[in-house]
């Protein structure tokens, strides 16, 4: 027998975390997992459109690390330790050698760019400017102490960097930079 998407247990306007509590919809912390949610759809879209292969890839691992993020979003301070996986100083890392790989592939532009060289790179550079969203989301968190884990907000500050390059190398050539008057 097929089971239903719709529970109905969301009418009333909660929901449950990931570590069970029921909380409002529109509650701080489901506002920040939810904007993963999108980022994750986003990076979907800029990946069935990505013509690099290198690209495409890193979206995928970019998609799966976001489960581990918005897990972590979704659980309280009291039950984090629980998880199987957090955003710890090695995702952090890895992030960061990804960047530096990419940093060496591609030529730097000079000064601004303007996105949509390529619309791979358009989509890739819409994520971006929503792993800032997620970025600015986790910076309310952490200030209201609804979560400890500044290696979340690390991770994000790398994320929209490391997107930022493989929009350069999935536009190559096609690299518009703003002109400065």
């Amino acid at each position: 027998m097929n089971r239903s998407i719709t529970t109905k247990t969301g009418d009333d306007g909660t929901t449950r975390l990931f570590s069970g509590e029921e909380v409002q919809k529109d509650s701080p912390r489901t506002a920040a997992y939810g904007d993963v949610d999108e980022l994750g759809s986003v990076l979907g879209v800029a990946r069935a459109h990505a013509q690099n292969p290198g690209t495409s890839s890193a979206l995928v691992e970019i998609q799966r690390s976001l489960f581990t993020v918005a897990a972590e979003l979704a659980t309280t301070e009291e039950h984090v330790m629980e998880l199987a996986q957090r955003v710890d100083d090695e995702m952090v890392h890895e992030m960061d050698q990804c960047r530096e790989v990419i940093e060496q592939e591609i030529q730097m532009p000079h000064g601004f760019v303007i996105p949509g060289g390529t619309i791979g790179a358009a989509h890739i550079d819409h994520a971006r400017t929503v792993a800032r969203r997620c970025e600015r989301q986790v910076v309310g968190l952490i200030r209201d102490g609804h979560i400890q884990n500044r290696n979340l907000l690390i991770w994000f500050n790398r994320l929209s960097d490391y997107l930022w390059l493989l929009a350069r190398r999935e536009e190559g050539d096609s690299v518009m930079p703003k002109d400065v008057k």
